[in-house]
């Protein structure tokens, strides 16, 4: 029974040791460049990134996040996009950052 649980438990540290996932969806980073403060609004933003992996709100203003991170055999990469609304839908402000 113990040899048993001891190969189980081997088995499972290997798998997690050269496993891989994602968190997210993937989206097209070469489009962030359009974004422009004050002037972009949610329909492009819907356009080009499609629907956003998080939405959330922040001091009353709508924010969509677009995230994909990828793990394989203990190496990771990542992109993140956060893009802030004003009242009027329009782009107020944006972040995107990446280890690609």
């Amino acid at each position: 029974m113990r040899r048993a649980l001891l190969s189980l438990v081997a088995v499972l540290a290997f798998s997690l040791a050269v496993g891989c996932g994602s968190v997210g969806k993937n989206f097209d980073s070469g489009k962030v460049q359009n974004i422009k403060n004050h002037s972009t609004t949610k329909n492009e933003i819907l356009d080009w990134f499609g629907l956003p992996f998080k939405e959330g709100m922040e001091n009353g203003s709508a924010m969509w996040t677009y995230q994909f991170d990828k793990y394989v055999a203990g190496s990771a990469k990542s992109k993140d996009l956060v893009i802030l609304f004003d009242n009027n839908n329009v782009v107020k402000a944006y972040r995107y950052t990446s280890n690609e």
